[in-house]
């Protein structure tokens, strides 16, 4: 091997300070070149950054904000649209029943006055009778004054009204020439009404124009 195919001698100077410029080396063994000079330390590497790993900007950041923000917004929208149509329901509901409860109750009166019926006629019965006397006249008196104030309880048909059939109910049939239009001429059996529900027709015997 021929000197010319020698590698060099690399000298590492260790001293802190570089002789030639007085100032503080960064490395203090930096390798000196063969003629004095002080070796460069080699440059660290620089990764480049791949396409992916690119930091995200400012504009797609406030763009993810604003989606997210208008997707809570539309939960909110529905959220209150539900709870609406929540409370329409109830309210319906509610309305509903309390209709319902209010028919109940009228249905409910309506049947008791019916099963009444019989002691009411057995009253007007002794009472056309002159029968109606003592404490008992007392008691069928404030009955029909109970039943009259609180359930608008009515008795109705007389001798000389014009029948109705929606509330008059004939049991007898006859013609007479002293009438123009079919009259009731009997009452069989009294009517009772509770304000405009009819909770008996009145069961009578009508005369007609021949």
């Amino acid at each position: 091997m021929t000197p010319e195919n020698e590698s060099e001698p690399v000298i590492r100077d260790k001293r802190r300070l570089d002789p030639n410029t007085g100032e503080v080396r960064s490395e203090a063994g930096a390798a000196v070149e063969p003629d004095g000079g002080a070796a460069q330390a080699d440059a660290s590497p620089v990764e480049p950054v791949a396409d992916g790993d690119t930091a995200p900007s400012g504009d797609d950041e406030l763009a993810k904000a604003k989606a997210e923000a208008l997707d809570l917004a539309d939960q909110v929208a529905r959220g209150k649209a539900d709870l609406y149509n929540l409370d329409q329901r109830f309210n319906n509901f509610v309305k509903r029943s309390r209709a319902e409860a209010e028919v109940e109750k009228t249905r409910g009166t309506h049947s008791v006055i019916e099963a009444l019926i019989p002691v009411l006629d057995d009253i007007a019965a002794a009472r056309q009778h002159q029968a109606l006397e003592g404490p008992f006249a007392s008691i069928a008196d404030k009955l029909e004054s109970t039943l009259t104030t609180r359930f608008a309880l009515e008795r109705f048909g007389a001798e000389g009204e014009e029948f109705d059939p929606n509330v008059h109910e004939a049991l007898m049939h006859n013609q007479s020439p002293d009438v123009t239009v079919d009259t009731i001429t009997t009452v069989l059996q009294p009517g009772y009404r509770a304000g405009d529900v009819i909770i008996r027709p009145a069961r009578v015997g009508v005369t007609g124009p021949e």
